[in-house]
């Protein structure tokens, strides 16, 4: 890295050398040799060893924007000195010389590359930017000073970025011989309302990949996104049925996010899936359901939900739901709905049911459109996730209450990685490897 910072501080700086050591008779051999050498680095500006290609784009895209602001600052300093030595010291007076003017063009050409390239890498890599940071970017691109701050904020993002997904590639390496989450019996993870499972967008984010380098055999729920209980359940428990005839594997360990919380007690309890299954694990499920859902659909006008219904269920079609329905998804996760549901679902012998939950502190903590509902929950409901009351997560035999080490808090989003986001003491993909691996420690 600090061999690349050299390379560009040279590079940009070599008319005033030149000029300064009266080297104007090797000038072809000297600007060719040092820019081929200054391409080079702007390719591999780092040699650090990152197995894995999007973390060594995004480090050496880092490496680039740093070497930008250094090389912005050093050539400053350089013209600086060369006034003061040339018109001070020496009482040149022909300072725009054609060194000078020559130096000028050339940082300036040589920052562009450097920037450009940098930028470009952690813009197509980063993960952690987000909209948000990218827009930021390049809104302030031609402001001065804000320019500046920005570029510091997406060199803080980034640069932090490499060296987790750098940590976390070495803890699961180190523990590979391990496989930790090989459990007895496959992983099933199950969506919750208004989400699919598409190939290529994981509901789940970088959860199951973690989990798959660490040992453990992963299906879909491939439920509807927007359907009752009832129907999604009936839904799970083909599902189940399939991975069990077709793979012999017995059973399957259930993790469930959210409504499919519901659909997958529904599945055991109603449709005859309690053989199949080993364990169920809920993850912000609403068991005892939202009274803010309750107060919205007492006092929201009918017309206003049928209308509101029948645009989520045109959307969901062309996602891919066959027979959609909004507004029983949406009832079916009211308290009085779910008080109902739980005397009609009893838990079943033979399967170990836990649970997890988390809450946010402040509407700020997620991110849209998540966010939207915490003040009302919060009235309602109590402390939550952004949409669902922490006590009505509790279920089973344990229940595990996840918590950052600051203040931020974990959302609803959060707890599945959908925003794909590092949080100051939490990391999402090993809270579930932890889960899963004490099933396996439970011979599940």
């Amino acid at each position: 890295m600090i061999l690349s910072f050299l390379v560009f501080i040279l590079f940009s700086n070599i008319a005033l050398i030149v000029d300064v050591l009266d080297l104007f008779d090797y000038i072809v051999p000297i600007v060719a040799a040092s820019s081929a050498v200054f391409i080079f680095f702007v390719c591999a500006p780092s040699f650090r060893p990152f197995p894995q290609k999007r973390t060594k784009k995004i480090q050496r895209g880092v490496v680039l924007l740093v070497g930008f602001l250094v090389t912005v600052i050093t050539d400053a300093v350089a013209l600086a000195a060369y006034w003061i030595v040339y018109c001070n010291i020496l009482g040149v007076r022909d300072y725009w010389n054609e060194a000078v003017v020559t130096d000028i063009v050339i940082a300036i050409v040589a920052g562009n590359i450097i920037f450009w390239s940098g930028i470009i890498r952690v813009y197509i890599s980063s993960k952690q930017l987000g909209l948000k940071w990218r827009l930021i970017g390049i809104l302030c691109g031609m402001i001065p000073i804000a320019h500046l701050i920005a570029l510091g904020k997406i060199i803080s993002l980034t640069s932090r970025e490499y060296k987790e997904e750098d940590a976390r590639y070495k803890l699961n390496m180190s523990r590979a011989g391990d496989q930790v989450c090989m459990t007895k019996y496959p992983l099933l993870m199950v969506h919750g309302v208004f989400f699919r499972d598409f190939k290529f967008f994981n509901y789940w984010g970088r959860v199951p990949d973690d989990l798959v380098q660490n040992g453990a055999t992963v299906y879909y729920g491939d439920q509807q996104s927007a359907a009752s209980v009832d129907a999604c359940g009936r839904e799970i428990a083909d599902k189940i049925k399939q991975i069990v005839e077709t793979t012999g594997c017995g059973k399957v360990n259930i993790i469930a996010h959210s409504k499919g919380g519901l659909d997958s007690r529904c599945a055991i309890t109603k449709y005859g899936c309690a053989p199949y299954v080993a364990s169920l694990t809920t993850v912000n499920t609403p068991h005892r359901g939202c009274q803010f859902a309750d107060y919205l659909l007492n006092k929201a006008p009918q017309k206003l939900k049928d209308t509101v219904s029948a645009q989520y269920n045109y959307a969901l079609r062309k996602a891919g739901d066959k027979a959609p329905d909004f507004i029983s998804a949406v009832s079916d996760l009211t308290s009085t709905a779910c008080e109902k549901f739980n005397n009609e679902c009893p838990d079943m012998a033979g399967v170990y049911y836990q649970s997890v939950g988390s809450k946010s502190v402040s509407a700020s903590g997620g991110r849209f459109p998540l966010n939207l509902s915490y003040h009302l929950v919060n009235y309602f409901d109590g402390p939550n996730d952004g949409l669902v009351a922490l006590p009505s997560m509790k279920w089973g035999e344990n229940f595990k209450y996840v918590t950052p080490l600051k203040s931020r808090g974990i959302t609803h989003g959060d707890m599945i990685d959908l925003n794909r986001e590092n949080i100051d003491g939490f990391d999402v993909r090993e809270t579930f490897v932890e889960l899963v691996s004490n099933l396996k420690n439970r011979g599940l």
